[in-house]
């Protein structure tokens, strides 16, 4: 048993001088690796080493903060490099220097950087811009609070380039009051129109079933009347009133109501109907832009399209229909007399 004990300390003892040789060796190999070799980033694009970096995060950080221009850091969306640079470990000799700025110039000629903004629009118009999203929205409510208007048309945009000098953006303060001027303008013109519908109408608004329809939606050239047939409709009688004009022209509508469609619909293009209530309703077809969604409660006057020449149309021109209770009326027993 002593033999053995003897023989456990001698191996014991053996085993950890050669552990102590073998770390004072690497010891020494580190040593002298450091002492003629460092570690540092390789970089290469396309397979193609283009030089040396000490650090790769600090590296990639400086070249995001190079690439974005001064002052449009809350307008940053993305910084987007092309050329997807490759960065490798390795150890070379301590006489190879890094080249970082070489490298930085050759791969900010790739980066894209795409900036973000929001656009405050009343009635479809843009008014003002501002740096986030969270100023919009409070704006938004401040303004809606203050004019106690829960249907004001003022809606939130986000906007994107990649040339910041586009991005003009205002402080909310200046914002607000932009907006409140255009809203003060806009209820002063309605009311000037609401008075030029009167005085066209002989001071007389006309009515149907209790509905008043206060305004025309477009002014032009009667093309095509109510009941009236044609080829163009395979010889059926024509449901509406169409009143010609230039494409791009606002269409207003007759009277205030709940949009229920505005869509594309085969025959009319693009369409718009209103429900005014009391069964009556107005459709506005062949439109080159809608202005509303389904649901939207509308104001009469308010823009709701413009005039186009979608679905079959012959030119461009405001198909417009009145009904009442799903049955189509003449439209010039109302408006356009």
């Amino acid at each position: 048993m002593n033999i053995l004990n003897k023989k456990l300390k001698y191996y014991t003892k053996e085993v950890i001088k050669y552990f102590n040789i073998a770390i004072v060796a690497s010891g020494i190999i580190t040593i002298v690796v450091l002492f003629k070799y460092k570690p540092i980033y390789a970089v290469s694009i396309s397979d193609k080493q283009i030089g040396y970096i000490k650090d790769k995060t600090a590296f990639e950080e400086k070249i995001k903060e190079n690439a974005v221009q001064e002052g449009k850091e809350k307008n940053l969306d993305n910084v987007n490099i092309k050329t997807n640079p490759q960065y490798e470990l390795k150890l070379v000799n301590k006489e190879i220097n890094t080249n970082e700025n070489e490298i930085a110039k050759t791969i900010e000629k790739d980066i894209v950087v795409t900036y973000k903004y929001y656009e405050l629009d009343l009635n479809n118009s843009p008014i003002d811009l501002v740096d986030t999203l969270e100023e919009a929205e409070t704006l938004v409510n401040q303004i809606k609070e203050e004019n106690k208007k829960d249907d004001l048309q003022l809606s939130i945009l986000e906007k994107y380039t990649e040339n910041a000098e586009e991005v003009k953006t205002t402080n909310i303060e200046v914002a607000k009051s932009n907006i409140q001027t255009k809203i003060a303008q806009a209820t002063t013109n309605t009311k000037k129109e609401q008075q030029t519908a009167k005085v066209e109408n002989n001071n007389t608004i006309p009515e149907i079933n209790g509905i008043k329809l206060a305004y025309t939606p477009v002014k032009g050239v009667i093309s095509s009347r109510y009941a009236s047939i044609s080829s163009v409709r395979n010889y059926r009688s024509h449901g509406g009133l169409d009143i010609a004009t230039k494409i791009g022209t606002d269409i207003k509508a007759v009277a205030g109501g709940k949009v229920t469609a505005a869509s594309y619909q085969s025959g009319y293009g693009n369409i718009v109907k209103l429900n005014h209530g009391n069964g009556v309703e107005t459709y506005y077809a062949h439109c080159s832009k809608l202005y509303v969604n389904a649901g939207q409660q509308v104001q009469a006057g308010q823009v709701i399209a413009a005039v186009g020449s979608t679905g079959n149309s012959t030119g461009p021109h405001l198909h417009l229909e009145i009904r009442i209770n799903g049955e189509t009326v003449n439209p010039q027993k109302y408006l356009y007399k």
